[in-house]
C-alpha cells in the first residue's frame, strides 16, 4: 500500500478521472473541428429543405475523394471556418447557367428543381459560363426576389463539406 503526500493529493481515482476528461475533450475536439462542424442556419434562402433558426453539422469529408454534383447541398466558406453559406450546387465547371423567368437553364435547356420553390419568382439572369475549378451555387427559395440571394460561382477550395441532414 502506497503512503504519502501523493496519495493523499492524486488518488487513483481523480486519476482516471483526469485521464477520461483529457481523452473525451480530444475526441470532441477532434470531432467537432476535424469532422462535423457545427452550422446555425440563418435565412431563408434555403427554404424548405433548411429553416430559418435550424442547427445542422457540416462533413467536413463528404468531398474528399469526389467533387460535388449538381443538386448537391454544399456549405461554402465565406471568411474561415466560421462563416459559411448553404447553398445548392445549379452547374459545374463549363457549364453554361441562365435564370430566365425564374427558370434554370443549364447550357440552354432547362432543368427540372423538384427541390426549388418556384412560385412567384422571376429570376432573370444572362448566360455566363462557370470557370473551371469553381461552381454555380444558389439557394432553393426563388420565390425571394434575386437580389436578396447570395448566388454565384464558388471555388472548389471554398466548399467545406455537405450538411449531414
Amino acid at each position: 500500500m502506497r503512503t504519502g503526500w501523493r496519495q493523499f493529493w492524486w488518488p487513483e481515482w481523480n486519476r482516471r478521472f483526469v485521464i477520461r476528461l483529457v481523452l473525451v475533450a480530444a475526441g470532441a475536439w477532434l470531432l467537432f473541428s476535424q469532422l462535423l462542424l457545427p452550422l446555425r442556419i440563418r435565412g431563408a434562402s434555403m427554404e424548405p429543405a433548411y429553416h430559418d433558426g435550424g442547427v445542422n453539422f457540416c462533413f467536413r469529408w463528404r468531398y474528399a475523394l469526389q467533387p460535388p454534383r449538381r443538386f448537391d447541398v454544399v456549405a461554402v466558406r465565406l471568411a474561415g471556418t466560421r462563416v459559411m453559406l448553404l447553398k445548392r450546387v445549379l452547374a459545374l465547371p463549363g457549364e453554361t447557367v441562365a435564370f430566365h423567368q425564374g427558370r434554370l437553364l443549364v447550357d440552354g435547356r432547362p432543368v427540372a428543381e423538384p427541390q426549388a420553390v418556384l412560385t412567384g419568382g422571376d429570376w432573370e439572369l444572362p448566360p455566363r459560363r462557370v470557370a473551371p475549378g469553381r461552381l454555380f451555387v444558389a439557394g432553393d427559395n426563388r420565390s425571394m426576389p434575386i437580389d436578396q440571394h447570395v448566388l454565384g460561382e464558388a471555388d472548389l477550395d471554398r466548399i467545406a463539406g455537405a450538411p449531414v441532414w
